[in-house]
């Protein structure tokens, strides 16, 4: 997507898009208001679509992104960690256990792992195929915590919280 058409997008989503406007309300109920300048578009030299810094804000890889689907993932996504950063003021992202429970949150709160997301990965399990993708995409993100070892170490952290952190679905009532 060339930066323009990001810019674009991402003021057409963040006004009509159901999931981020909810967000973006949820973050300014928890004393945490986002304005435009909290998202940055930028050429990514990573192969990820996007990312929350914890103080600047949600950064949106123009080079990566291709579709408004996957965008309207993104912010979502981002989105959840911002409003995890927002509730605890005392967030520590190289924590592996406050990162990792933010990533299965995320990951769970998102639609990363809705059905059609996984099919078009290649991942076509049925049973347990949500938590499945929750843990694996958790345990990835949590992979490049720099304080992280190795993705055996990603995977026991995110284990370790799993359970916990699957079942907030704060600011939701549910799993969307």
């Amino acid at each position: 997507m060339t930066p323009e058409k990001c810019e674009s997008e991402l003021d057409d989503i963040s006004r009509k898009a159901p999931m981020v406007r909810f967000l973006l309300e949820a973050l300014e109920k928890a004393g945490c208001p986002v304005n435009r300048s909290f998202f940055e578009v930028q050429r990514c030299n990573k192969a990820v679509l996007g990312g929350f810094r914890p103080d600047e804000g949600v950064v949106l890889c123009h080079n990566n992104l291709t579709n408004r689907t996957d965008m309207e993932n993104m912010l979502t996504h981002e989105l959840i960690h911002a409003y995890d950063h927002c509730r605890n003021k005392n967030m520590d992202w190289l924590d592996l256990k406050q990162h990792a429970c933010s990533e299965v949150r995320a990951s769970n709160l998102s639609g990363d792992c809705h059905w059609v997301n996984e099919m078009f990965r290649g991942y076509f399990g049925v049973e347990n195929g949500h938590q499945k993708c929750v843990r694996r995409r958790a345990e990835l993100s949590t992979a490049m915590n720099p304080r992280c070892r190795d993705r055996d170490e990603a995977k026991r952290v995110v284990n370790e919280v799993f359970e916990q952190c699957f079942k907030d679905t704060r600011p939701f009532d549910d799993i969307p």
